[in-house]
């Protein structure tokens, strides 16, 4: 009899041991069924565990950077009176041929290499001759650019935005020099003066002579070359960057 009886006590415990091993197998069948291939918008099939949407982590770090944070610190360089250049630039006032204002406002950007080497130059001008530059103009992005030409429409005088300046490349400057107490020498005409007297092979006097072959043998040495009507303009020739329509922002 008591053999029955350990027997019949054996069995439930066994019938009971199974029962819930099945209940600890069947604990998450939920997450199971949810692990399946659905549809997403494009029609693609894709697997997709909907049970941890709500605790999957994106690891992935933003890496967007704001356009004038991009400008400045890949495609363009900012010059300023804290490098040591008087700036001076005439289209963000009216003081201009056109008699308008055609910046918003007043800021040099370049391309990092016109940068480096305009400050190269100004660097072994004040170590020479004790000058430094006075920019009047930088880059001129495209908008600008089509907005001086709707004032002045007259390829003698500004490039039309359809063929492009260097300026909207961010490839020219227009400068010129000042001496030790921020005065400007005497180039024999005023910036942007559109006459014959601007051309550099114009027999002015020997020292205007001299004021103007400093300025362009020393601009020469870095990369810049001059164009024969404009004795202030020159542009890098040592790299190419497609126009731009990028267009700084004002702080004021």
């Amino acid at each position: 009899m008591k053999i029955k009886t350990s027997l019949i006590l054996a069995s439930i415990v066994a019938l009971l041991f199974n029962i819930q091993c099945k209940r600890e197998v069947n604990t998450y069948p939920e997450i199971e069924k949810k692990s399946e291939k659905t549809e997403n918008q494009d029609g693609i099939s894709e697997n997709k565990n909907t049970q941890f949407d709500e605790l999957t982590v994106d690891n992935e770090p933003e890496t967007k950077v704001s356009t004038i944070e991009e400008k400045n610190a890949v495609q363009f360089q900012e010059l300023t009176i804290e490098d040591g250049f008087d700036i001076d630039l005439r289209y963000a006032t009216k003081n201009n041929f056109t008699k308008q204002k055609i910046y918003d406002c007043a800021r040099c950007y370049l391309r990092p290499e016109v940068a480096e080497n305009l400050l190269k130059a100004k660097e072994e001008l004040q170590q020479k001759f004790g000058y430094s530059i006075k920019l009047f103009d930088c880059f001129r992005p495209r908008p600008y650019q089509q907005k001086l030409w709707d004032i002045v429409p007259d390829a003698d005088y500004v490039t039309p935005p359809s063929k492009g300046s260097m300026h909207s490349k961010g490839l020219a400057v227009d400068l010129t020099l000042i001496d030790k107490n921020g005065d400007e020498l005497d180039m024999g005409t005023p910036f942007d003066f559109f006459g014959k007297e601007a051309h550099y092979d114009y027999p002015h006097t020997d020292a205007i002579k001299r004021n103007r072959w400093i300025l362009k043998s020393t601009l020469e040495k870095y990369g810049f070359g001059g164009i024969r009507t404009e004795w202030w303009h020159f542009s890098y020739r040592k790299t190419a960057y497609p126009l731009d329509d990028w267009v700084w922002e004002c702080n004021e």
